[in-house]
């Protein structure tokens, strides 16, 4: 009795892993056709619009293929793995497959990429890497040989691919794999004045580079001008091909998505930015006293830590900052609860996780939590909920040894405050020049909800308990 294969093979498809998201990039298969998976295993890492996540398989089986490669983006909703629940039970094929038409069947996206990968390094497997080697098209796919019927040979079956609609033949398209493809492509070798040598005219990697010898021998002798390098991340200058003259990083991810929030931001929200420099002296005494508060142990003080209290007490005084805007119900959302962004640069671009309920933290909570929202964007763990549902941001380009900056409004935030580098700088203090600790502060906010008064006014408080720290006892 044959087992039913629509129950034994399972597809894995796209989810969306964070509010409203339509698609993913592949980043890194954990696994590989023929690999057994459990329940819950992670099998793939993940690229949103919003951070990188580790999905789990729902099946326990064995790998059966795996539907797109690394690198290449998928919509919410396509199958990306299919898995064997009921191995050795049977045919191997899943029914899907077997319903199509011998002639009609064609290779997955992912045969391509397995093929680049075993032309590039013959021995072993050895994953794609992000943003290298992908294939052009998910969609332009290779004929597989016929099953269950004569095997005719890949020639013929190249030139029955080229007939047109009336069966009539057209230029038949030089046979080569992927990697072949790329590489003459690469090297500007036309592959149709190239002569084939493998079997049934299949043009290999020698034939390419037999026929870019001739040319390169014809060349001046100055190199020509290296081809743009194109990189998931911008290489190292060590990294760079010599003689390159600019580098190509695809728009993508987290880069896209900030890109895509930053213009809507700027053209739809009109933006406001004040500046105020203060005498950050106390506060820095403070932090140091704070390390070795018994109640602070084991926890991050810093800087940042006291300037978002002092955010956070001003917003409690002048509460109407915490608002929204909706343009669809022309209301003005208020928020009885801070959820406090802190952005953060990662090697995958900007991105801005937030303090749940910050409003509510004692200090060492409000430590605690900054520490590990840090870390946990350090180490690109970011989850898209962490990033959602912000109410108001603090970017610290200070870090950066830069003096202030106007910053742009995250999109459904009314308010982003900005902090300077700390800088030990001349001051008049009780009368006398003096050396002090100095920053300025730029707080950006919507114009359309937030007027310049109260702008200002959460500015100059913020700017108040920097300057005199006690008042974090006295305000809040």
């Amino acid at each position: 009795m044959t087992q039913d294969t629509s129950l034994r093979f399972r597809e894995f498809k796209m989810p969306d892993v964070g509010e409203g998201l339509t698609e993913a990039e592949i980043l890194k298969w954990y696994v590989q056709p023929g690999d057994t998976v459990t329940d819950g295993q992670v099998v793939c890492e993940v690229e949103t619009a919003k951070a990188a996540v580790e999905l789990p398989i729902p099946y326990d089986g064995v790998v059966h293929e795996l539907r797109f490669g690394e690198g290449t983006t998928v919509d919410v909703g396509t199958s990306i793995i299919t898995v064997d629940v009921a191995p050795g039970s049977g045919e191997a094929a899943p029914a899907e497959a077997a319903a199509v038409p011998p002639a009609q069947t064609e290779a997955s996206p992912v045969a391509e990429a397995a093929a680049e990968a075993e032309e590039a390094k013959p021995q072993g497997r050895q994953p794609v890497l992000v943003g290298y080697g992908v294939a052009e098209s998910s969609t332009k796919r290779r004929p597989r040989k016929q099953v269950g019927a004569p095997e005719q040979s890949q020639a013929a079956a190249a030139v029955q691919a080229e007939m047109n609609g009336h069966g009539v033949p057209t230029a038949p398209r030089p046979l080569a794999k992927p990697p072949v493809r790329k590489l003459a492509k690469d090297l500007g070798i036309d592959l149709a004045t190239v002569t084939p040598t493998g079997p049934d005219g299949v043009i290999t990697r020698e034939d390419v580079h037999a026929a870019a010898a001739p040319a390169a021998a014809a060349a001046p002798v100055p190199a020509p001008a290296a081809e743009p390098v194109t990189a998931q991340e911008p290489l190292s200058a060590t990294a760079v091909e010599a003689g390159a003259r600019e580098t190509r990083v695809p728009i993508k991810g987290v880069r896209k998505a900030t890109a895509s929030a930053m213009v809507g931001s700027a053209f739809t929200a009109p933006h406001v930015t004040e500046f105020v420099t203060i005498d950050v002296t106390r506060t820095m005494k403070l932090v140091e006293e704070l390390k070795t508060d018994k109640d602070m142990a084991g926890l991050r003080v810093n800087p940042l830590l006291l300037i978002a209290k002092a955010l956070l007490v001003a917003i409690k005084r002048n509460p109407e900052i915490n608002a929204s805007w909706d343009e669809a119900n022309q209301e003005i959302v208020q928020k009885y609860y801070v959820n406090l962004g802190i952005a953060a640069a990662t090697p995958r671009g900007l991105i801005v996780p937030n303090i749940k309920d910050a409003h509510d933290k004692t200090l060492p909570q409000l430590a605690s939590a900054l520490g590990e929202l840090v870390a946990t964007a350090r180490e690109g763990k970011t989850t898209p909920a962490a990033m959602q549902g912000g109410t108001v941001t603090i970017t610290n380009v200070g870090v950066f040894g830069v003096d202030t900056g106007t910053p742009i409004l995250n999109p459904g935030e009314s308010a982003i405050l900005a902090v300077g580098a700390i800088k030990l700088q001349p001051w008049v203090h009780k009368g006398k020049v003096k050396p002090r600790q100095v920053t300025t502060l730029a707080l950006s906010f919507d114009h359309r909800l937030v007027d310049g008064e109260l702008g200002s006014k959460v500015l100059a408080d913020v700017a108040a308990i920097l300057e005199q720290p006690k008042r974090l006892i006295t305000w809040a």
